[in-house]
């Protein structure tokens, strides 16, 4: 049996008692029918936290709508400012892992292949790279042709990449 949670306009409120309890001034939040969303700035950092109809079923709580899981997420919040002010935990102690990290950006095969781990900030770093990694690839030093030209083509798509991008 579903619990029945209050109206959303009901959450709305207690959201912003809460908020104001964690002395969390700059906060926005959403929910639609199958999820939603809270996100509030505290001592400089942004934190968010989401949930679903489905995450919530998939934890064995049967929950139909998304302003349910907004009342959840809103009481968790509550749960979390009470031992705050107990003195029990920090608000930061319980919510580290929660910051809000941007969208992984999926890296081109051809830096990869470079083996950056995040997109260069220039041309110039490509061909270093490039450079270096010719005394592993290139026949010479004992790499193989077929290796040595995905490495030229890696650079050569790299460096468009970047070129494209304003560089």
């Amino acid at each position: 049996m579903a619990k029945q949670y209050a109206s959303a306009e009901s959450y709305e409120a207690k959201l912003e008692k809460v908020m104001a309890r964690l002395g969390v001034e700059k906060y926005n939040y959403n929910w639609d029918r199958f999820s939603c969303w809270i996100e509030f700035f505290y001592k400089g950092n942004l934190y968010r936290f989401e949930h679903s109809t489905e995450n919530a079923k998939n934890h064995g709580n049967d929950v139909k709508y998304g302003s349910d899981v907004f009342a959840q997420v809103v009481l968790t919040l509550e749960d979390i400012a009470r031992m705050t002010e107990r003195g029990i935990y920090e608000l930061q102690t319980w919510i580290q892992g929660l910051k809000a990290l941007p969208p992984k950006i999926e890296l081109p095969s051809c830096f990869t292949f470079l083996q950056f781990n995040a997109l260069p900030d220039s041309v110039h770093e490509v061909k270093e790279r490039y450079r270096q990694l010719c005394k592993v690839y290139h026949p010479d030093a004992g790499g193989t042709a077929e290796m040595f030209q995905k490495l030229t083509d890696a650079q050569s798509e790299a460096i468009a990449i970047l070129e494209k991008g304003g560089e």
